[in-house]
């Protein structure tokens, strides 16, 4: 893939979570509400006809059983998941540091995450740039569980940063 390569960032924040008693937040798992809302999530992804290539996902319990639901819903096909331990409480910068180590042969990535850091990614990358409907809806909504940001850029991987890239389309589903 060459420097002027149109690439995605698929920002997907996990699933509505449960609070158990006595389970450490990284540990917490998914809500039966959650679980309904990644498989959604993944029918919209596959509704949009998106199937990313490289999935960086949070090592938390709810970002891994959330990315597990997902994937369940995409067509087969051979991507890397790559469980990242610095994605989770993550700072936006933290988090283009990153996106910037993806290997240049990837065109979508997919980030499951979590707020505060999804949120502000998405608003550091995008700034006003790209459909102005979805940037309304972000600055009203937020990042709820389950919200997904579809961003494109062109360019390599180790210029990601902020403004780069424009902000496609912006998913929320039924809490």
């Amino acid at each position: 893939m060459s420097a002027d390569t149109p690439r995605r960032i698929i920002v997907l924040r996990h699933a509505r979570a449960d609070w158990p008693n006595q389970v450490a937040d990284h540990e917490r798992p998914l809500a039966d509400r959650g679980r309904a809302q990644a498989t959604e999530a993944g029918q919209w992804l596959v509704d949009s006809g998106i199937n990313p290539d490289h999935v960086l996902c949070s090592t938390a319990l709810r970002t891994r059983e959330t990315w597990k639901l997902v994937a369940h819903e995409l067509p087969k096909r051979h991507r890397r998941t790559v469980f990242e331990e610095r994605v989770y409480e993550a700072s936006p910068g933290q988090i283009i540091e990153v996106l910037q180590e993806t290997p240049d042969d990837t065109a979508d990535v997919l980030l499951v995450g979590h707020n505060p850091g999804v949120l502000g990614l998405t608003q550091v990358l995008a700034g006003d740039d790209g459909d102005q409907e979805a940037l309304n809806r972000l600055r009203l909504n937020g990042f709820p569980t389950g919200a997904i940001a579809v961003l494109s850029f062109t360019g390599p991987w180790k210029g990601v940063e902020p403004g780069v890239a424009k902000l496609d389309s912006y998913h929320t589903l039924p809490e």
